[in-house]
């Protein structure tokens, strides 16, 4: 009985492997549809997150935003003039492949360079703006995102206007050696003639902001803001524990960890970013500071 069952289980495993299988497709959903968050790993509808200022819906975590969309989030409609939109490197220390990468990177992106500059109006107070895209080599500060900054520092104090920097970087562009290192100085000076002028400098830190731009403008405002548990530091933190030999306390490079030891001023979530902005814009505004009324002896 068993020679007999085992030889019946046998034609019919070799009958099921003859037998054609139906046709069938896998349906899939168009590309784009989805957007998974990088924090927590789930999917939402695209449109849901874009309406969320590209927030994850769940967990609250501040996805990357490019140079465009950040200014179509905080500036006013249609206020947006860009400044040296022309500038781009045409020259570099032969580093190899980096040519051919800033062209690939220029074709994917549509940017020449890591950072957009201009003039806007933010809720009516105008304002130079620069904003900085990390997809483009990771928003690292070579020499000509260090002359659109110190251009734009420039034209804002040449007309005494206030100036925002949105950072996103990882540092200093090392295809560019020690001209990229040059421009932590080049921007730094630019910004202590700002700031001599009496004129009002706010820094917007955006994950990650690191190396060199941390150590130069992105830590020189009047006013520093984070957006939540954006990365902020300078080497990272496996090169510091290497280093020091220790280890570091946890997301001690998150903003929430520096704005507890005072190293900025406030978190704001995305939602709030441009009424915030355009609320600093109006208690710094020339016509707001002649309201004051300064004592210059104690009050009896």
């Amino acid at each position: 009985m068993i020679p007999l069952f085992q030889e019946r289980r046998q034609k019919l495993t070799q009958f099921k492997a003859l037998r054609p299988r139906p046709k069938t497709s896998t349906a899939s959903a168009p590309e784009g549809l989805y957007t998974r968050c990088p924090d927590c790993k789930q999917d939402y509808l695209s449109d849901q997150v874009a309406a969320n200022y590209f927030v994850c819906p769940g967990c609250g975590y501040h996805m990357r935003l490019t140079a465009h969309g950040r200014l179509r989030l905080v500036a006013d409609k249609g206020s947006i003039r860009e400044l040296n939109a022309g500038l781009y490197t045409t020259e570099n220390l032969d580093f190899p492949g980096y040519s051919e990468k800033l062209t690939a990177l220029e074709a994917s992106t549509g940017l020449k360079e890591a950072v957009i500059t201009g003039v806007c109006t933010i809720e009516g107070h105008s304002t130079v703006i620069a904003v900085m895209d990390s997809r483009f080599m990771m928003g690292s500060m070579g020499s000509v995102v260090g002359e659109k900054v110190s251009r734009a520092i420039e034209y804002a104090t040449r007309r005494r206007l206030p100036i925002i920097i949105f950072t996103a970087s990882g540092g200093a562009r090392m295809q560019e050696g020690i001209v990229s290192l040059m421009q932590m100085a080049k921007t730094g000076n630019a910004l202590a003639r700002h700031h001599q002028a009496g004129l009002l400098y706010i820094s917007c830190l955006t994950h990650p902001t690191t190396g060199g731009v941390t150590a130069s403008f992105a830590s020189l405002g009047d006013i520093i803001l984070a957006e939540p548990r954006a990365l902020i530091g300078f080497a990272g933190p496996r090169v510091i524990e290497q280093t020091i030999r220790q280890t570091l306390p946890e997301g001690f490079q998150r903003s929430e960890f520096l704005l507890e030891h005072g190293f900025i001023d406030r978190i704001v979530e995305r939602h709030e970013m441009r009424a915030t902005l355009g609320r600093l814009l109006r208690l710094h505004s020339p016509s707001a500071r002649k309201g004051f009324a300064y004592i210059s002896h104690p009050v009896k």
